[in-house]
């Protein structure tokens, strides 16, 4: 292996909660019934919009979407840390890999400045190249955005790991050629997963220590 490309949220870093409030606090300033935080893990995955799509009754308009989406990315920029933390055992795992050599990518669903100033944050100087969600992007799912982190970086997808935590994580690392890695500790049941046949699944960071020396 010579990449690992990582998801953000539920993969690198424990958002849930940090996600669940702000997205509260713009439905409940707006008149909307706000939703427990677990309820989020099924909200979350496919970028800002369809977040706000989910939370808000069936049948709201689109100006209203539109309307509440800016000012939940609004309202998130100006509050970005909230509660969030890396995942138990990520900083040594990106310590590790990197000390072997391996290149480290980041792509996300989460518009582009956000997860850039989240990594730089949390991550400083560990990702060689960061990509949250791009304006003449299409997100995740789609590979187009992992085939060119490879691309520019001059990978292949032979020699390429993928680990993300939802089932648009997992559709799109398989459809990119990556080894695609399922990971337990983040937004979605290993049924999820296992519904788009991974390479593997993890329940730890400690698991994938080795896993580019020993697999693939």
């Amino acid at each position: 292996m010579k990449l690992a490309i990582f998801d953000l949220d539920g993969t690198l870093l424990d958002t849930l909660g940090t996600l669940a409030h702000h997205c509260n606090h713009v439905l409940q300033s707006h008149g909307y019934p706000t939703h427990p935080v677990d309820s989020y893990r099924y909200f979350l995955g496919e970028g800002s919009r369809k977040l706000l799509q989910r939370t808000l009754p069936q049948g709201t308009d689109q100006e209203t979407v539109d309307t509440l989406l800016q000012e939940y990315l609004s309202y998130y920029d100006e509050h970005l840390l909230g509660d969030t933390q890396p995942y138990p055992g990520i900083a040594p795992l990106l310590q590790a890999w990197q000390e072997r050599g391996l290149c480290l990518a980041v792509l996300s669903n989460k518009p582009h400045p956000q997860t850039c100033k989240l990594i730089e944050h949390f991550f400083p100087r560990r990702f060689d190249l960061v990509f949250g969600q791009r304006e003449g992007v299409p997100r995740k799912p789609d590979p187009a955005a992992a085939i060119e982190i490879m691309n520019t970086l001059g990978v292949s997808p032979q020699e390429t790991i993928y680990l993300g935590d939802t089932s648009t994580d997992m559709q799109t690392g398989r459809s990119c050629g990556a080894y695609t890695v399922g990971v337990l500790w983040g937004f979605r049941p290993k049924e999820e997963l296992e519904q788009y046949h991974p390479d593997k699944i993890v329940a730890r960071p400690q698991e994938l220590m080795d896993l580019c020396v020993s697999e693939r």
